[in-house]
């Protein structure tokens, strides 16, 4: 796998959480800067080291809502 992909959603409580995309990783976090390292974390804990991605790539994704 060259690269893994995690949805980044805002939490409704505050802070962050991050799914993967085709593997079965998720974690949270209370700040951007922690996320990053708490995805760093649970990408290394799930890989071995042959198969650990190249990169990681966050999509956030925001909702807006505006009145009509």
């Amino acid at each position: 796998m060259s690269e893994v992909i995690f949805v980044v959603e805002e939490a409704h409580e505050g802070g962050f959480s991050a799914r993967a995309l085709g593997v079965s990783i998720f974690t949270e976090a209370d700040t951007v800067a922690e996320l990053h390292e708490r995805v760093r974390d649970a990408v290394r804990c799930h890989f071995d080291e042959r198969e650990m991605p190249k990169v990681i790539r966050l999509h956030f994704v925001r909702d807006d809502l505006i009145s009509a």
